[in-house]
């Protein structure tokens, strides 16, 4: 099992980071909560890995902080109907902290809010882990309120990032309609200065 990765940032995109390690080039799924914290392209990164086989695919899944990987493993693993994109579409709607708290005190509406999650299975989320969460408990303790906002200026950087924000909604489940309006109605609240990531916070929240 592949439980973590060093090596050198080649690439990144809100949901994926191809990381250069031992010659060998590793395509990583990532949440947005962890693809706002890389480094610039060319900078050595390390991520916390979790691994997913199937018969037909295999998958890495990366993250920023070691009980990040271990909370996705437990959603994955505890959780029917639960899948690994599912669990990554919620971890990028939420920092763990906050998903901790959501869980304790049984917040299946905020639960339900993330795009493939219905409020059956926002509630099944929190029966299966409402007693497992002890291992996380200094993660609630940190529960993050900012958007991470960064000032960018090109206006054909700005074009990519909101067709990147878009395109990583539409991974999340939103239909490509969908997505543009949330993207737009995002950047005409925050402003076109808004970072990739913090759109796509912004749009799920």
């Amino acid at each position: 099992m592949i439980v973590l990765i060093e090596g050198k940032l080649l690439k990144a995109t809100p949901l994926s980071a191809i990381i250069s390690a031992g010659g060998i080039g590793y395509a990583v799924n990532i949440p947005v909560t962890t693809a706002e914290k890389l480094p610039q392209n060319g900078e050595i990164v390390i991520l916390h890995t979790h691994a997913v086989y199937r018969e037909d695919s295999q998958a890495l899944y990366g993250f920023w902080e070691e009980n990040d990987r271990d909370f996705f493993a437990l959603v994955i693993e505890k959780v029917s109907g639960v899948g690994p994109k599912v669990a990554i579409s919620l971890m990028s709607k939420l920092p763990l902290g906050n998903l901790i708290s959501a869980i304790s005190s049984e917040d299946a509406n905020l639960l339900a809010k993330t795009p493939g999650i219905g409020k059956k299975t926002a509630e099944r989320i929190i029966i299966e882990l409402k007693d497992k969460l002890t291992i996380f408990a200094s993660a609630s303790q940190s529960i993050d309120l900012t958007s991470g906002n960064q000032s960018v200026s090109a206006e054909s950087e700005e074009s990519s990032k909101l067709e990147d924000a878009a395109l990583a909604l539409q991974a999340l489940g939103y239909k490509q309609i969908d997505a543009k309006k949330a993207i737009s109605k995002v950047v005409e609240k925050l402003g076109p200065n808004v970072s990739t990531e913090a759109m796509i916070k912004a749009a799920l929240g």
